[in-house]
């Protein structure tokens, strides 16, 4: 422990009259971090005021502001010690070497929608280190490059991109309020994933804090840890602060569709039929399947409805030749179809009205949902009958606002390797499954687990197998964690190969080269290797 001065006692006075001394760790360990930040930080003044403490009248609106998911914002969710909200890089280098000094435990969070809550939660004392106020972006219309940092949100991205030009995109997730930071370091998909691949395929460089405080560029980390940011998911190996985009061609005009079928309409022939044909449409397509329980229109009775939405990179006159071709069993129209240029089709894609382009700035979602979610990977054509036991399960009272979402693969995804970056889901994937439940009670919690882990359970002999695969962004603790304290590469291969497959090893050895003492950590983070199993790598 380093003596106090007169001078820095008094500056830590200031902070430590913000905590409170009911707080369930020894308060050594809290002066002890605030007096290193206080020692490392070149100016107090500033420092302090990114500071919140559960004292702070702030902290509750800091530490929801970006809480995407219900289920860990309850009295009983471990809360955290202190929220650190950077404005700029400098002062994050300080809070790292005082982590380390002092053992804290420390959770990254960029937009909050880890879908575990693992950027905000934690069993162990922690922080926050929210990355909420580093969200500048500037685009190069020239070079058709974007950089954007960590922080700020896929909306606000492609809002900047639109102010520059509307015939230049990026292919990143379509849910406007999802950071940068997280969703590109999992690879982040979205719409013109068939086209352009992952947000991550297109990362040509990146600022990264690593575990000495050092600021890394691509060519200062080097090829290998650049490779891992890139798909290895968030919280692993280090604090990216900003990634160098490589910017796509959008035409001036794209042509967007959904059509809705229940099963009374033939919704499960059509469905059956798109398995076979979705990943072998032009690139330019994308037909993504939305399946949900309604009422009919006709009797009012429950049904299942199909949506079929599409983004098709061209015009409707372009569209309707190839859809009668590969896909007539839809039945789409010329009046099904809406033109439109690509920053609109965000917000269509969405589900949000076409209009001004201003609500891609908000960076809250309304009505925040209890919520838990799953992914599988589709390899050969599920039959009929076990569509029809999907839907079965889909008229139970849990599924009320239940959801799954078949995201067509091949076009590029097929072209790419699945070392290319750590993201391994390419050639031969039909198309991703995500589940989703949401419910509005906490007490009804385990019902509605209780039912999507039945719909997984159910799904396991029609899905990829040997790992049964799963995708880091949609993070599921269900399908393993790490022990607390010491990982060993057994244990965190349960989950890691379910992940990422072939490259989960070379993924333990970037670790072990960047954080041996693996200080970025959390359930699901990749451990170093060590010693005692090495035998287990191969």
């Amino acid at each position: 422990m380093v003596m106090k001065t007169p001078r820095i006692c008094s500056i830590l006075f200031a902070f430590l009259v913000l905590f409170s001394c009911s707080w369930t760790i020894s308060s050594h360990g809290h002066d002890d971090f605030l007096q290193c930040l206080s020692l490392q930080s070149k100016d107090h003044t500033s420092f302090s005021n990114i500071f919140y403490t559960p004292e702070n009248s702030s902290y509750s609106s800091i530490l929801n502001f970006s809480i995407q998911n219900l289920r860990f914002a309850t009295e009983t969710t471990p809360k955290p010690l202190v929220i650190i909200t950077p404005v700029n890089e400098s002062q994050i280098q300080p809070v790292i070497y005082c982590a380390k000094e002092n053992g804290m435990q420390i959770r990254i969070r960029s937009g909050g929608h880890d879908l575990e809550g693992l950027s905000y939660t934690s069993e162990e004392p922690f922080f926050i280190l929210d990355l909420v106020n580093l969200r500048d972006i500037n685009v190069d219309v020239d070079k058709k490059t974007a950089w954007i940092q960590a922080g700020a949100r896929l909306g606000e991205l492609y809002y900047r991109i639109a102010e520059k030009s509307r015939t230049l995109g990026f292919p990143a997730g379509v849910c406007p309020t999802v950071g940068a930071g997280g969703h590109i370091s999992g690879g982040g998909y979205g719409a013109l994933i068939r086209k352009y691949g992952l947000a991550a395929d297109n990362v040509i460089d990146a600022r990264i804090i690593d575990v000495n405080g050092r600021i890394l560029d691509r060519k200062s980390m080097g090829e290998d840890l650049f490779w891992a940011i890139r798909g290895g998911g968030g919280t692993s190996f280090g604090i990216v602060l900003a990634w160098k985009l490589q910017l796509v061609d959008v035409p001036e005009k794209v042509t967007v569709f959904t059509i809705a079928r229940t099963v009374e309409q033939n919704a499960t022939n059509i469905v059956h039929r798109w398995q076979y044909i979705a990943h072998k449409f032009d690139e330019d397509l994308a037909v993504r399947v939305y399946i949900r329980r309604v009422n009919s229109s006709q009797d009012g009775k429950r049904s299942i409805q199909a949506s079929f939405q599409s983004l098709f990179l061209g015009s409707v006159d372009r569209l309707l030749p190839l859809m009668q071709q590969s896909f007539p069993e839809l039945g789409l129209q010329r009046e099904d179809c809406t033109e439109m240029s690509w920053i609109e089709s965000t917000l269509y894609i969405y589900e949000l009205p076409v209009g001004p382009l201003d609500v891609l700035l908000n960076r809250t979602q309304a009505n925040i949902p209890y919520l838990k979610v799953k992914a599988d990977y589709v390899q050969k054509p599920i039959s009929k009958n076990v569509l029809e036991g999907i839907w079965k399960r889909f008229f139970e009272e849990e599924a009320e606002k239940a959801e799954l979402v078949f995201i067509p693969y091949g076009g590029r995804m097929d072209e790419i390797s699945e070392s290319a970056i750590p993201f391994p889901h390419r050639a031969g994937n039909l198309y991703k499954i995500n589940y989703s439940v949401y419910w509005d009670e906490e007490e009804a919690s385990e019902r509605y687990l209780s039912w999507i882990r039945r719909l997984y359970s159910y799904m396991a002999p029609y899905v990829s197998k040997f790992p049964r695969s799963a995708y880091v962004n949609y993070r599921d603790l269900d399908i393993g964690v790490n022990n607390k304290g010491n990982t060993s590469y057994a244990q965190a291969s349960i989950w890691g190969l379910k992940y990422f497959k072939i490259n989960f090893n070379k993924l333990v050895h970037v670790k072990t080269k960047v954080d041996p003492s693996n200080f970025f950590r959390n359930e699901q983070s990749i451990p170093p290797l060590y010693s005692r199993w090495t035998k287990n790598v191969k």
